[in-house]
């Protein structure tokens, strides 16, 4: 492929590592012959931003671009989405943290005030909703973490839960908000347990299917009222670096087993329909052709 040409406000980063993100995955069916996939990864700065902002060279980064463009060696990504990391943390750990880290600390934040407040979580054990357990149980709530997988619910009370369930049916008592990846049936299910002026953000669909809620769902009466569904897009969210700065630095953040790869697998990986069986992937670029 060509090397990227960096616009005024994109800097041009050596690829290190790139963590797949289900996004990635589920847009390659769609995606024309020549497309570089790719929205995560971690590297090193080999040209400034021509506007004089930003990370200089040499200056280790991670980083997030919804256009895709970091299976390569070489990518071209955004100042607004590009953040200086710290020299002591791995290239396989910053690349799993992008979308995944920044979209759990938003959606909390959109909480408010959640101290002391019971908070569910769907889909704890994926990717976005293992750091959403994490950053809510920090701060303050009790956190009600929703995985199927019950060999891993341990794990969920190490990082922070108060209570693990395998489905939303065994959940009984009202939550403050909830923060849900997996859609369908889960986010009807999820609204149904909202307590009064609670909200409910949907930050996933991994269920594949359509939401039915039942006549009625949205008639209130006192113990229902001003309930809420939202969601947000994470390319328009403001002072994205700031925050993966902040949170690429702390050492107690925990993104969970690594099943680290060099990236000449990636082919196969796909093909055998990108299976996850010890954790996250990450792919290790190399560079011995340069």
């Amino acid at each position: 492929m060509p090397e990227p040409i960096p616009s005024d406000d994109e800097l041009l980063v050596r690829v290190e590592a790139f963590a797949p993100n289900p996004g990635d995955i589920a847009a390659l069916a769609g995606a024309p012959d020549g497309t570089i996939p790719g929205w995560d990864g971690s590297g090193v700065v080999l040209r400034s931003a021509a506007d004089g902002r930003g990370p200089r060279p040499g200056d280790r980064v991670l980083f997030l671009g919804l256009a895709a463009h970091g299976w390569a060696q070489h990518r071209a990504v955004p100042l607004a989405t590009t953040a200086t990391a710290p020299a002591d943390a791995s290239w396989e750990h910053l690349a799993t943290l992008p979308v995944p880290v920044t979209s759990a600390l938003r959606a909390v934040r959109r909480l408010g005030s959640i101290l002391g407040r019971r908070i569910l979580i769907v889909g704890a054990t994926s990717a976005v909703g293992r750091f959403a357990v994490q950053l809510a149980a920090r701060s303050g709530a009790d956190v009600v973490a929703v995985a199927r997988d019950e060999s891993r619910h341990a794990e969920l009370r190490r990082l922070g839960a108060s209570e693990t369930h395998t489905t939303l049916a065994s959940v009984t008592s009202r939550v403050h908000g909830a923060i849900d990846m997996i859609g369908g049936q889960h986010l009807v299910d999820a609204y149904a347990l909202l307590e009064p002026g609670a909200t409910v953000i949907a930050l996933g669909h991994a269920a594949g299917a359509d939401e039915h809620f039942p006549y009625g769902a949205f008639i209130a009466d006192p113990t229902t009222s001003d309930r809420a569904i939202t969601s947000f897009f994470l390319g328009s969210e403001p002072h994205l670096p700031e925050d993966m700065s902040l949170l690429a630095a702390d050492p107690e953040l925990d993104s969970g087993n690594l099943d680290v790869k060099p990236w000449t697998e990636l082919a196969d990986w796909i093909d055998a329909g990108a299976p996850r069986r010890s954790g996250r992937v990450v792919f290790r670029v190399d560079h011995a052709d340069e």
